[in-house]
């Protein structure tokens, strides 16, 4: 069965009690990229955008904002 790729910012988000703004704010990633990774409508990841995110909320494992699950198209 195929993979596919999340990216868990609902998750980090939530966890953290910030919003997706304040997340483009610190990380300083454009609000709609990181709208679009959230709801998983990009179909590209730009991983200086994933090392911005770890960055700007002290993450060192990518596990913890990328996970790979069964099930992909």
């Amino acid at each position: 069965m195929p993979k596919k790729i999340i990216i868990k910012i609902p998750n980090l988000l939530h966890s953290r009690g910030i919003s997706l703004r304040e997340l483009s704010r610190l990380s300083d990633v454009r609000h709609a990229a990181l709208s679009e990774l959230s709801n998983g409508k990009r179909g590209n990841i730009n991983f200086s955008h994933i090392e911005k995110i770890a960055d700007a909320l002290g993450i060192s494992d990518i596990r913890e904002i990328i996970d790979l699950v069964e099930g992909g198209e």
